[in-house]
């Protein structure tokens, strides 16, 4: 079953609405239908301590801007 985010046009209540075959759909807040569906994100978490981490490498130095990394041009 989804869930998809409204937003209502009557009194601007954003909310979720888990959406099956005999959902009313109208704000809770108010009762309007008139609702706009609005684009969802979702959230993924990682678990932590890098199991996933990328390395992007050494920075730059930043004495002289060196792409090798700090130290690598003696400055």
């Amino acid at each position: 079953m989804p869930m998809y985010e409204y937003q209502c046009r009557s009194c601007d209540h954003t909310f979720e609405l888990l959406v099956r075959e005999s959902t009313c759909y109208e704000c809770p807040k108010c009762t309007s239908r008139e609702l706009d569906k609005q684009l969802s994100v979702f959230a993924v978490s990682a678990p932590s301590g890098g199991g996933m981490a990328m390395n992007a490498g050494p920075s730059a130095c930043g004495a002289c801007g060196d792409p090798r990394g700090a130290g690598s041009c003696r400055n």
